[in-house]
Parts: C-alpha cells; sequence; structure tokens
C-alpha cells in the first residue's frame, strides 16, 4: 500500500503542480480584492475537484462505451504522462500543465478566472485527467486501493487550495529557481512513472506475447 500512496500523490503532485501553479494564480489575481481572490481559489479547486472526482467514477465506463481498451488508454496515458515530464525536466510551457500564453491573456481580461483558466486546465488538465483515470483502473476494483487513490487526490487537491491562499508568500518563498529545482526532481520521478505506465499498457493488451 505503501507504494501505491507513494505513486497516487507523485502522479497527483506532478500533474497538478500546486507550486507551480502559485506563482501563476498570483500574476492572474494581481490588482483583485483579498477577499475575492480567496473565493476565487476556493471556487476554482472545488470545480476542479469535482471534474477530477467525476473522471474518477466514470473515466472507465467512458472508455468501455468508446470502445477503448485499459491497455491503450495506459500506453496513451503514459506517453502524455512522458510529454508532461519533459516540460518539467526542461522548465518548459507546452499547455500540458499549465495555461498557454493566449489563454492567460484572455484570463486576464476576464472578470472571474475560476473555471478557465484556474479549474480547467490548471487544475483539471489533461495530466491530472490521464492520471485519475489511469490510477483508478490500476486499482483493479480493489475498495481499499480506490479509497487511497481518491484519498491522495483530496489531499493534494487540499494543498492545492492552501497554496492558492498563500500564492504570493509561496512565491516569495521560493523563487522561480526554487519551483524549477522542484519541478525538475518530480519530472524525473513523473518520467519513471509514465514508463511504467506505458509498459503496463503493452503487457495489458498482449503485444509481448505476439
Amino acid at each position: 500500500m505503501t507504494d501505491l500512496i507513494l505513486t497516487t500523490a507523485i502522479a497527483f503532485f506532478v500533474t497538478i503542480d500546486p507550486i507551480g501553479l502559485g506563482p501563476m494564480f498570483a500574476g492572474l489575481t494581481a490588482g483583485m480584492d483579498p477577499a475575492y481572490r480567496r473565493r476565487t481559489a476556493i471556487k476554482g479547486v472545488l470545480i476542479g475537484a469535482g471534474l477530477l472526482f467525476g473522471f474518477a467514477f466514470v473515466g472507465d465506463i467512458l472508455l468501455r462505451a468508446l470502445g477503448i481498451g485499459v491497455g491503450a488508454f495506459r500506453i496513451a496515458g503514459g506517453i502524455l504522462l512522458l510529454l508532461v515530464a519533459i516540460d518539467m525536466v526542461f522548465a518548459r510551457e507546452s499547455g500540458l500543465r499549465t495555461a498557454t500564453e493566449d489563454e492567460k491573456q484572455e484570463a486576464r481580461h476576464r472578470a472571474d478566472i475560476s473555471v478557465f483558466p484556474l479549474a480547467i486546465p490548471l487544475i483539471a488538465g489533461p495530466g491530472a485527467m490521464t492520471s485519475t483515470v489511469l490510477l483508478m483502473g490500476r486499482a483493479n476494483g480493489d475498495l481499499l486501493s480506490e479509497v487511497i487513490v481518491l484519498g491522495v487526490l483530496a489531499a493534494v487537491l487540499l494543498g492545492t487550495l492552501l497554496t492558492l491562499l498563500f500564492a504570493g508568500e509561496v512565491s516569495r518563498l521560493l523563487g522561480v529557481t526554487g519551483i524549477n529545482v522542484i519541478n525538475r526532481v518530480l519530472g524525473i520521478l513523473l518520467t519513471a512513472l509514465a514508463c511504467q505506465f506505458v509498459i503496463d499498457g503493452v503487457i495489458e493488451s498482449g503485444m509481448l506475447g505476439r
């Protein structure tokens, strides 16, 4: 169970990225009233949580409805997470983990950024959604394992909310260099996890036996 907790924590922490999200949120909400900023943070995290928990419960049903095998999704999800990990190691933005520059510009002119880009794609982005479905599928219907995955997801989302509420302090404490160092280390770990998902997918699909 320890390895499941550790794997799940790394996957969610990296794909949701509360540490990197803090400075971005501070920039997007610069000049906002503190009370309004807090409401925006809470609303954004709640919407993002709803989407991720929704994917946790209906993701497998959606895959079956589309005729997508678990093996194929694990391979595709592993490749997607590998791209996220590469972005983290090289400290660059591509729209997989963060909003694109055009999205950021659009958000600066919005009165309410809680839905876009905060909830989607910053919190519940492609990487986080993929991780949720993959990890719930990896639990293989075991109730305790599923509870652990959902519990870790809830803990990371709570940490994300706290980071947003204290975004200015976190940014000043870590600085750009500190945030990039943390992201690079986590990116290396995510690379290994992404490769494992691909290997699991290949085994699941029976490609090795052909």
